[in-house]
């Protein structure tokens, strides 16, 4: 199923056979049933308490902002207000608009109705999220997560100059996160490159500057006027608020994407894909970041992307109870479950992009681990 790119003597390769597959997929299957099953109070209360703490934390966090005259309750405002901005995209906005409460039937809280509060509108997310990625997870050419349509992430991308500058693109897209995920549905490059006109993107557009202008205006002028002649401390601390949200989601995105062990596919590969080997790709393609349950709660337990990526639409606050019965089925097919702690995973991700910003020549294979399939149901004897 992953590509064989490396030498044998590089890489250590498992094949499955088409049954073994399937029977992966009915185990994971049968897991996703069970939890199914389960849902209910504890999970409503769950996404409650949650919504409350981020309440509370944003109107903490603006509260503070009146008080610059005294340094650490302004900085602990900016500090609530980025908590309060965290816990709305990753564990509340991300999972709601993925459909994990619809069950619930709130007016509210749906993926139908829910807006966050980033510049991205929800329903542009819901196309290139929801539908893009979590489809045609991490195969070239179709899931434009791998690289957001500015860097360079696999060996297999063609390389050119520009992306001598892979550092420097990934180091502005963690700064101004929010912005590349609004622009992302867009796919600049392609109307760069005239391959999309502006009949195809002028819905897009207009949708980016209704959504975009309230944002800007919320956070950097209505806000900061409210605060009188505090306006420039409110305007910083918002800001600031603001860039800490963007550098944590993309710092818990790539650890969750981009980390050495991580496989991508062709769209050949996943040609008449079964519901086995879907669960698969999804499994070889992402990585889990150790750590706990705060450290969950406030990546949206996106730290457990390898069951997210298996159970998009069950709720993520599920996932630390599903991941060793997940790793279990992993290591009962010999099936490698990437994961490590955030330095170490953030660490092989930016060593990713600094290698990628090279050409293959320049760059040494590392030894990989890879999984063939065997795509057609044995001939009965």
């Amino acid at each position: 199923m992953a590509r064989n790119r490396k030498s044998a003597s590089a890489t250590r390769e498992l094949v499955l056979s088409y049954e073994e597959v399937e029977e992966l997929g009915r185990e994971l299957e049968e897991l996703r049933n069970r939890v199914v099953a389960d849902l209910g109070t504890r999970d409503r209360e769950y996404l409650y308490k949650i919504v409350r703490a981020q309440r509370g934390f944003e109107i903490a966090g603006r509260a503070m902002m009146y008080v610059p005259f005294i340094p650490p309750v302004w900085i602990g405002g900016v500090a609530a207000l980025s908590v309060s901005k965290i816990l709305d995209n990753m564990e509340i906005g991300h999972n709601v608009m993925h459909g994990q409460y619809d069950w619930m039937r709130e007016q509210s809280i749906n993926s139908r109705e829910f807006e966050w509060d980033t510049v991205c509108p929800a329903d542009q997310w819901r196309h290139s999220h929801n539908y893009l990625h979590h489809t045609y997870t991490n195969i070239l050419g179709m899931d434009r997560d791998i690289g957001y349509g500015i860097l360079r992430m696999d060996r297999d991308q063609n390389w050119n100059p520009y992306y001598l500058g892979n550092l420097v693109w990934a180091s502005l897209l963690m700064v101004f996160f929010e912005w590349g995920v609004m622009l992302h549905d867009l796919e600049v490059e392609n109307v760069i490159q005239g391959k999309r006109k502006w009949s195809d993107i002028k819905g897009l557009v207009k949708g980016m500057w209704r959504k975009a202008s309230r944002q800007v205006l919320k956070d950097y002028v209505v806000f900061p006027l409210l605060s009188g002649p505090f306006f420039v401390t409110t305007l910083i601390g918002n800001t600031s608020a603001n860039i800490v949200r963007n550098l944590w989601t993309f710092s818990i995105i790539f650890c969750g994407h981009f980390p050495s062990g991580c496989q991508t596919f062709t769209a050949e590969e996943c040609e008449n894909e079964t519901k086995g080997q879907w669960y698969l790709r999804q499994m070889l393609g992402s990585a889990n970041i150790e750590g706990g349950r705060l450290f969950h709660i406030m990546s949206g337990n996106l730290s457990h992307q390898i069951e997210h990526h298996l159970y998009p639409d069950l709720p993520a606050s599920r996932y630390p109870e599903m991941a060793p019965e997940v790793r279990a089925i992993c290591e009962k097919h010999g099936l490698p479950y990437n994961t490590g702690g955030f330095f170490h995973q953030i660490g092989s991700t930016w060593k990713k992009i600094a290698k990628l910003s090279l050409p293959n020549f320049l760059v040494k294979d590392e030894p990989e681990f890879s999984v063939k399939v065997e795509r057609k149901k044995a001939d009965a004897a």
